[in-house]
């Protein structure tokens, strides 16, 4: 797949993601993963296998479902700044890159199928904290600082590029462009506040609107992620351009806000299958939705949820 009109999900049907890949790890598996750095399980021991049980569960509820998959790379930490914390130099960070998609090409090569088809999509998140729009940065420096990490992917054969848990509307488009630069297709996922707002205080709306000003309309979608329907579900114009944008969908088991999600010691999974009757509501302000998936405090049992619930036949 060398551009977005390749992309499955732009051709119609339903595509599965992944749940919360972290929040899975930390309290359901027991790991320890300082700042949340999923990516950091590549080098240790048992980490790697570990990673492709975690996407071959989430491949096979796609295989029973007939449908294909988004495989997010496990790199959303995985930028200078937290790589640094981490104590990785920058060749040592491209590389650990480099093998979040190696490792998700085979995944592929094992489990995909014409009926599963798989996407590898290399996860880039926000330079800051993904909860508080806290780094302001130019679109230039957003594109010189994510360009390593878009190369890598690039580099590595992923498919396209998800710009995860973006926070504000210059970081988002600095991305776009250095995914543009790379020939890489790239999906812009925002989070939102409890108000339907990003943490910048932006709209969803004008957030959208800009960004595809500002690129000519280069990201590929939008997705939402980080945020129970609850929050902006109320905000979706039906019918509307900008909604037509949004196709893919990531939300949080909980409705709580990220201030308290953050400073909970528990998790919160909510109602798989609520959360699944949801999605099906949602989909229908949101006509274009194409990637269903979960975040924060979801796992396999949400995603199962939600393949069935936006799989039923309508009026069923």
């Amino acid at each position: 797949m060398s551009d977005s009109n390749r992309l499955p999900q732009l051709a119609g049907g339903l595509l599965l993601t992944d749940g919360g890949l972290e929040t899975t790890l930390v309290f359901h598996d027991g790991i320890e993963l300082p700042a949340f750095a999923a990516f950091d399980l590549l080098k240790r021991p048992g980490g790697r296998e570990r990673l492709r049980d975690y996407f071959a569960l989430y491949i096979d509820i796609a295989r029973r479902h007939g449908t294909g998959i988004v495989l997010e790379s496990v790199t959303w930490r995985a930028n200078p700044d937290w790589g640094a914390q981490l104590g990785y130099s920058e060749e040592a960070l491209a590389e650990a890159n480099r093998d979040s998609i190696r490792l998700l090409r085979e995944v592929r090569a094992e489990f995909a199928s014409e009926v599963t088809p798989v996407v590898i999509s290399g996860c880039i998140g926000p330079r800051g904290d993904g909860y508080v729009a806290d780094t302001t940065m130019t679109p230039a420096e957003a594109a010189a600082y994510h360009r390593p990490q878009i190369a890598a992917f690039r580099q590595a054969g992923a498919d396209m590029a998800g710009a995860l848990t973006m926070t504000n509307v210059p970081e988002a488009v600095g991305i776009v462009h250095a995914a543009r630069e790379a020939g890489l297709p790239v999906a812009v996922s925002f989070t939102v506040e409890t108000d339907g707002r990003l943490p910048s205080g932006q709209s969803l709306r004008a957030a959208i609107e800009e960004v595809d000003r500002r690129t000519a309309d280069g990201p590929a979608y939008y997705m939402i992620n980080c945020a129970h329907p609850t929050h902006f579900e109320s905000t979706m114009d039906e019918g509307a351009s900008w909604t037509d944008r949004i196709r893919g969908l990531r939300a949080n088991a909980s409705c709580m806000s990220h201030e308290e999600l953050d400073a909970s010691e528990v998790l919160d999974d909510g109602n798989p299958v609520e959360l699944g009757a949801q999605y099906r509501e949602i989909r229908k302000k949101l006509r274009r939705l194409a990637v269903v998936g979960g975040c924060c405090g979801t796992d396999h049992r949400h995603v199962e949820a939600i393949a069935k619930a936006c799989l039923l036949p309508a009026g069923a």
